[in-house]
């Protein structure tokens, strides 16, 4: 009867982390998606609402702050390259880079973006890397394919990020301690498989 119980004991213990591994990436999913619409779709009405006091009565329609800035990124990006438009952005990134202070925070998040998208993409080549010993290897991108600028020939810049964070490390490596990952597993499924720990399965690229 006591081994009964033990038993029956382990096995609700069991369904509850089972029930755990289920629901929490599902939970977290949906209030992360959930708080970032909330976010989004407040923006605009909030501004509307500091430029124009007094407008309590308007009605905030769920969506339409999504739907608006989107509607202005676009207009922003179908603006933005024309000639007059592009030179004027060219100048007021100019000004900014040249600001202290604002210099590190603007020219950071305009090489972050472009490093995951457009035509400067830089997290697009996966490899091995050996830093540690010779039979030990990392997941990283390679980002810089030339550091003799940094008086390092035959050598390339490569980030590792770390597993389950928003950060990562930047080695200078000698090219004889890279290998190219097999092309059939996508960048973006290399870049999962490192921030889950190693855990996910990868798919490979179509």
């Amino acid at each position: 009867m006591e081994e009964q119980k033990k038993t029956l004991a382990k096995r609700i213990i069991q369904y509850f982390f089972q029930g755990v591994i289920v629901i929490a990436p599902i939970a977290v999913t949906i209030y992360f998606v959930f708080w970032l619409f909330t976010a989004v779709d407040s923006i605009l009405p909030n501004i509307f609402g500091s430029v124009v006091p007094g407008e309590e009565g308007v009605h905030h329609i769920p969506g339409v702050g999504i739907l608006m800035m989107v509607i202005i990124m676009i207009l922003i990006g179908w603006a933005s390259s024309s000639f007059v438009i592009s030179h004027f952005i060219d100048l007021l990134g100019a000004a900014l880079e040249k600001t202290p202070g604002v210099k590190l925070i603007y020219s950071s998040v305009k090489d972050f973006l472009k490093a995951f998208s457009g035509s400067k993409k830089k997290f697009d080549k996966p490899v091995l890397v050996n830093v540690d010993s010779s039979d030990v290897w990392r997941m990283g991108f390679i980002t810089q394919n030339d550091a003799s600028q940094f008086d390092l020939v035959e050598h390339v810049v490569v980030y590792v990020p770390f597993s389950y964070a928003i950060s990562g490390m930047t080695y200078f490596v000698p090219k004889v301690n890279i290998r190219m990952v097999n092309e059939t597993i996508s960048s973006a499924e290399a870049m999962k498989f490192v921030i889950s720990g190693g855990v996910t399965e990868m798919d490979k690229a179509e």
